[in-house]
């Protein structure tokens, strides 16, 4: 019933699902440290997740409001018509990000994103 390339098919595609587990097991968000808000691709401001505040971004565009409490970070407060930012569940993942498309605000946490990621996968 098998031929000798269906045993060599097998065992290709369960070299690449093991690999593959591998990878994803090594590849896991860290904590991230800061936050790094744009609006319009420049750079509004950077902040720090330890510290528990409120940033308020008043732009030519209109307003956001961003809490920053216990490490996380969430739009609580927002003008845009659509308010979809505010439905993001609170971010504080290195890589993790908030965005009102209207406001062209784009709201990323930072951290050591070299230690997150595999230099070499080799099957």
């Amino acid at each position: 019933m098998f031929c000798k390339r269906d045993l060599i098919v097998v065992i290709a595609v369960a070299i690449v699902i093991a690999v593959s587990a591998i990878a994803a097991a090594f590849y896991q968000k860290n904590e991230g440290d800061t936050l790094r808000i744009t609006i319009d691709g420049e750079l509004y401001g950077e902040y720090s997740l330890a510290d528990n505040q409120t940033v308020t971004m008043t732009e030519k565009l209109g307003y956001n409001r961003l809490v920053i409490e216990n490490g996380t970070a969430y739009m609580a407060d927002a003008d845009c018509a659509d308010k979809y930012c505010m439905a993001y569940k609170p971010i504080s993942k290195s890589g993790e990000t908030i965005i009102c498309l209207p406001h062209k605000l784009v709201v990323e946490v930072c951290g050591d994103r070299d230690s997150q990621l595999p230099d070499v996968i080799v099957p």
